[in-house]
């Protein structure tokens, strides 16, 4: 059996704002947790309570992954800065 290799060059990874997209991911499982938020008995009775908190989970990373971004795109900006001078 061999390995398999690919046949083709892999793409260029994308850039973009990555910080926004972590604040827009981050929204969104807040307000996945808001909006089942009232329904909390029903979770509770039907074993489904694990859906409440994974939304409540993924907003906390999320806001960990703010952080983090934020202090990568800041360190980035003082390095090709000093590059610069």
């Amino acid at each position: 059996m061999t390995k398999w290799t690919p046949r083709h060059e892999a793409p260029a990874p994308l850039e973009g704002n990555v910080v926004a997209t972590i604040i827009g991911g981050t929204i969104v499982w807040f307000v996945l947790f808001l909006v089942q938020l009232p329904f909390y008995g029903w979770y509770a009775d039907h074993g489904h309570l694990w859906w409440l908190w994974t939304c409540l989970t993924g907003s906390g990373l999320g806001l960990l992954g703010i952080w983090y971004v934020r202090a990568r795109d800041a360190a980035i900006r003082r390095s090709s800065e000093s590059d610069a001078d």
